[in-house]
């Protein structure tokens, strides 16, 4: 019976509660979401919304290298945005990572992110072949 592997990220903000910030089962890698935190400091970085876009998706490809992925084998993104209004700058530099054979999505407005943040990213990716 396969067993769930949990995935360490050096290049990634460490977590900030009980969990990893990435597990695997079977072919599958499951991401915790990623808020625009900085490794080196495990905090926010500085200049708003895309920044924090452009910091949220360097740590998720950062994590799906370390399991052995990367952004062309994602399947499923789910974002949260403390203010949905932000969708069309956030939409700006997603579309930087992601651009061709886009994963599936979801996108949601929530009341609150750790940390204080703006957006929130998990994903559902594959193993790379």
């Amino acid at each position: 019976m396969p067993e769930k592997q949990i995935i360490t990220a050096d290049k990634a903000p460490k977590p900030i509660g009980p969990y990893n910030v990435a597990t695997r089962f079977c072919e599958l890698i499951f991401t915790a979401g990623q808020g625009g935190m900085d490794p080196a400091t495990n905090e926010i970085v500085p200049g708003g919304i895309e920044a924090e876009t452009r910091q949220v998706l360097t740590n998720i490809k950062n994590v799906l290298e370390a399991a052995g992925s990367s952004m062309d084998h994602v399947l499923k993104t789910t974002v949260f945005l403390r203010d949905i209004n932000d969708f069309a700058r956030m939409n700006a530099i997603y579309s930087e990572f992601f651009t061709k054979d886009y994963p599936a999505r979801s996108t949601v407005q929530v009341t609150a992110i750790p940390k204080n943040g703006a957006v929130e990213i998990e994903v559902i990716a594959c193993l790379a072949s």
